[in-house]
């Protein structure tokens, strides 16, 4: 395996990892269990095409980075990178454009 791949490995599987652990503290949060908690996804279609060509979780990252910035924010970047991203919202999205579009960054795509 190059170190191109299993930088991308790692960036994946950090990834879903970051985001299963952030799932189950809201599940076993103190009252999670009384109140769910749903959140937002932005729309598939949303998505360029390169990434609505990927497995449905990488898909479901990216549809989650769109629409919880404030929370991936929080969570610092496994991914590999050599620290070229500042916190996990970075693994997904580079920038937001003035118009509200998203330029994503293909690293998690594998």
């Amino acid at each position: 395996m190059g170190a191109v791949s299993r930088g991308r490995s790692l960036l994946v599987g950090g990834s879903a990892f970051a985001l299963v652990v952030l799932a189950a503290g809201f599940l076993w949060w103190p009252g999670g269990g009384k109140a769910s908690r749903a959140y937002e996804l932005a729309p598939e279609s949303a998505l360029p095409a390169r990434v609505r060509a990927a497995p449905p979780t990488v898909r479901e990252a990216y549809r989650f980075a769109m629409a919880n910035r404030e929370i991936l924010s929080q969570i610092p970047c496994y991914c590999g990178c050599g620290a070229v991203h500042q916190n996990n919202y970075q693994c997904y999205i580079k920038a937001v454009n003035a118009d509200g579009s998203f330029v994503f960054d293909d690293m998690s795509l594998g």
